[in-house]
């Protein structure tokens, strides 16, 4: 079971809004389905997001795959301990792994993303 306080896109990022920003990572699945995570690319401060596109890469042992904007903004902050230590990733996804922080551009985009119950489905599906 996700938390239930999170929104959710089907190419697995979580999303927490607080207020105009919201907080950005990779779902538990998703970290899972990747395997050992061994570097994150992710942009700096200031970078303008558009929902849906690209924003960082992140790559395992098994394979790199595109991280992809739940929600447009700017970016206002990225986690720099996920440089020296990207398993942080796997071990806390949802916590310590979070990707970056983003002033909201439309807070009402986020509404349109999954809920727990939808990812949960989601990812049941397989």
């Amino acid at each position: 079971m996700v938390p239930t306080d999170l929104r959710y896109t089907k190419d697995h990022e979580w999303v927490r809004v607080d207020g105009d920003e919201a907080t950005v990572g990779i779902t538990e699945y998703a970290a899972g389905q990747l395997g050992d995570i061994v570097f994150v690319e992710l942009p700096d401060a200031g970078k303008t997001l558009t929902q849906h596109a690209t924003f960082g890469v992140v790559e395992s042992v098994k394979a790199v795959s595109d991280l992809f904007a739940p929600v447009s903004g700017e970016v206002t902050a990225t986690n720099e301990a996920l440089s020296g230590s990207p398993e942080l990733v796997n071990g806390q996804p949802y916590g310590d792994g979070w990707m970056i922080r983003v002033r909201l551009a439309d807070p009402i985009e986020a509404d349109g993303l999954l809920d727990a119950a939808a990812y949960d489905a989601l990812v049941a599906e397989g």
